[in-house]
């Protein structure tokens, strides 16, 4: 992992993952307001403030001398913002998550997203990707599949952990 990564823009065919700023605010809170979004990955839907103050501790990064990086896009579809990809990079592994709101579920985006961003991790010397994704999700475990990844018996808050399905690249 190169110490001075940053978010960039990244482009797929339909989609735009943008970095995260402070001013994704309001639309992420609509974007992200369906309760059932929230069965889980827990808590309940923010409100466009909650998520102007979480935005700003996350685009402002780990604490001085961490050694994490934290990287943060929106995806944007069709000119509008549908849920969030991340990763938290460290020299031993990174771990990824996505969430997309649920008007624009069962369309590809997670995984389309995903996809794009463990590319763009992998070009710039990411350790491995891993997930941790709840037991009971069906649809997050069908994009760590897409990704190469497979379950394993590790756990982190209840969540399992899903890493590369083999030993090759998985990008």
């Amino acid at each position: 992992m190169k110490p001075s990564m940053h978010a960039e823009e990244i482009a797929t065919d339909r989609l735009v993952l943008e970095p995260l700023a402070v001013e994704h605010a309001e639309e992420m809170a609509r974007a992200l307001a369906d309760p059932a979004l929230h069965a889980f990955i827990g808590g309940s839907p923010a409100t466009p403030a909650q998520l102007r103050d979480r935005y700003a501790r996350m685009v402002a990064g780990p604490p001085p001398g961490s050694a994490e990086t934290w990287l943060n896009w929106v995806i944007r579809l069709d000119g509008a913002l549908v849920g969030y990809v991340q990763s938290t990079v460290t020299p031993e592994r990174t771990m990824v998550a996505w969430v997309v709101g649920t008007p624009w579920q069962g369309r590809g985006v997670a995984t389309e997203a995903a996809l794009a961003m463990t590319a763009w991790l992998a070009r710039r010397g990411a350790a491995a990707i891993a997930a941790a994704i709840h037991p009971d999700h069906a649809a997050s475990s069908a994009v760590a599949r897409r990704l190469g990844l497979a379950p394993t018996a590790e756990r982190i808050d209840g969540e399992v952990v899903w890493r590369p399905a083999s030993t090759t690249d998985i990008y």
